[in-house]
């Protein structure tokens, strides 16, 4: 799977769980880190780590692809899967606007994620 489908897809689960303020960039002209940076928000600990878990659980059983690392799972603050390609950031919305990822990235052009892929169509993803 390219890395752009692997993000769009970790964007329709994170949208299944209702995450707010979907925002992908692509970050591979700026950064050897990775390719795509997917940042979301939930309103509470409780709906980060649904998020998170969904994404997880979801690319896992339709694509056979886990994280490489996870990390802040257990606080739910603040969520990061690594699948080297993509990075997932999962923040409750006070922890997003202090850590200012969006604002770090500026440069990083922004990816439309097309209607399908946040069941806008009636899609939740594509396999």
């Amino acid at each position: 799977m390219e890395a752009k489908e692997e993000a769009l897809n970790c964007a329709a689960y994170a949208a299944n769980k209702k995450a707010e303020e979907l925002s992908l960039l692509e970050v591979k002209q700026v950064s050897s880190l990775t390719d795509y940076l997917l940042i979301c928000n939930g309103r509470s600990d409780r709906q980060v780590q649904a998020i998170a878990e969904e994404i997880k659980v979801q690319m896992k059983k339709d694509h056979g692809i886990a994280p490489l690392a996870v990390e802040g799972m257990d606080d739910g603050r603040w969520v990061l899967l690594d699948y080297g390609s993509v990075m997932v950031h999962v923040f409750q919305e006070p922890v997003r606007r202090f850590y200012d990822l969006d604002g770090l990235w500026a440069e990083a052009p922004q990816v439309d994620i097309p209607g399908e892929y946040l069941g806008l169509t009636g899609g939740a993803g594509i396999e």
